[in-house]
């Protein structure tokens, strides 16, 4: 049986880091990092397709399909930082307007660079998307 892709890896984040080019988006990624260790508490791990990872959880679809998914997490691209997110959440398309300039898709926001979105909002929506994650495990554990 073959590894999944979404895994966490055993790379430091440190030489992960120093990979990603242009520098301002090195810089950025280490902002995102901050940011994310805000709002979980928890250290960040490099997993799979250049994820950067907060925490970890097992999901069980009814199909039986199953695996591992970081809590929250952020991929930093080179052309622009992919934020993901539940689908979900109450707060999610107000915030998404106060946002600033973005793109986004159902479980994903992108994001060119930081200085175009409101970092406070970015740090409501990893909040609210990671509390509905939360929500969503301890639910389907009951």
């Amino acid at each position: 049986m073959t590894e999944p892709v979404l895994r966490p890896l055993t790379e430091p984040v440190k030489t992960f880091l120093e990979q990603i080019t242009p520098p301002r988006k090195r810089a950025e990624a280490e902002q995102l990092i901050t940011l994310f260790q805000q709002v979980t508490g928890l250290e960040p791990v490099i997993w799979g397709g250049g994820i950067i990872g907060f925490g970890k959880y097992h999901y069980k679809y009814d199909s039986g399909r199953q695996g591992d998914a970081p809590l929250a997490a952020f991929a930093p691209r080179k052309a622009r930082h992919s934020i993901y997110l539940e689908p979900k959440f109450p707060e999610r398309k107000e915030l998404l307007t106060q946002l600033g300039k973005h793109k986004e898709s159902l479980g994903c926001v992108y994001i060119n660079k930081l200085p175009d979105v409101d970092l406070v909002v970015l740090k409501e929506l990893v909040t609210a998307s990671t509390k509905e994650t939360l929500r969503k495990r301890n639910q389907s554990q009951n």
